[in-house]
Formats: structure tokens, C-alpha cells, sequence
């Protein structure tokens, strides 16, 4: 069975670690799965991101999992989010995507949608 996660829940929400945990727990089991970072979900994505010393570090237990990391490109440049290309492209002085982090288009969430078997969004 192949699952989606759908992360549109901002980095603030619980709702974001409830995905996160979804995702640990399916890698764990080794039951095939995806991710796809949309809406304010993109956040996540955010290497300024600053996380006190006492609290998890939500983008970084992300990059642990070691997956494909997908985020909507256009979700992700409206929220000030963007890699090299995309800064050099619109002019911008600085990217902030966090290392294995991909921004995309949305043609990769239709691709995912298509072979996913159930779809989970947080």
C-alpha cells in the first residue's frame, strides 16, 4: 500500500508533528510512503527557521527521516522560501530551502496523487 502525507499545516501546528510522526512510524514498519509539503506546510522547509534549545526541531527531524523532501515551488516563493535557482531567477539575494528539501511543481503532487493509495493531509 502507498500512502501520501500532505502536509499543509504551518511548522507551529501540532498537526505538522502529527505528520512527521506518521511518517516515522510508517518508515519504521517500512510500508512505502510519500510526503508533499503545500500551503503553509511549506514552512517547514525554511533553514531561518530558529527553534529554542529545549523544543524539537521540527524541519530537522524531517531531514533525519533521509526521503524525498518535495515542496510546492509556487506555495513555498509566496512564503518567502525559495532555493538558488528560484533566487537567481527573481533576484533575490539569498536562498533559505533547507538542505534535502526540493522545491517542485504542483505536476509532482499529481504524480504522487495518482499513486498513492490513500491520501493523508495534516
Amino acid at each position: 500500500m502507498s500512502i501520501l502525507i500532505l502536509v499543509t499545516a504551518a511548522p507551529s501546528s501540532i498537526f505538522a508533528w502529527h505528520a512527521l510522526g506518521l511518517a516515522q512510524a510508517l518508515q519504521q514498519k517500512k510500508v512505502e510512503f510519500n510526503v508533499f509539503f503545500y500551503q503553509d506546510g511549506v514552512y517547514v522547509s525554511n533553514q531561518l527557521n530558529w527553534v529554542q534549545d529545549d523544543q524539537r526541531n521540527l524541519t530537522q527531524a524531517w531531514q533525519a527521516l533521509n526521503i524525498e523532501l518535495p515542496v510546492c515551488v509556487s506555495a513555498a516563493l509566496q512564503r518567502g522560501i525559495t532555493d538558488l535557482d528560484n533566487a537567481t531567477r527573481h533576484q533575490m539575494n539569498i536562498s533559505n530551502l533547507a538542505s534535502q528539501f526540493k522545491l517542485v511543481g504542483l505536476g509532482e503532487l499529481t504524480d504522487a496523487l495518482h499513486r498513492a493509495q490513500r491520501v493523508i493531509q495534516f
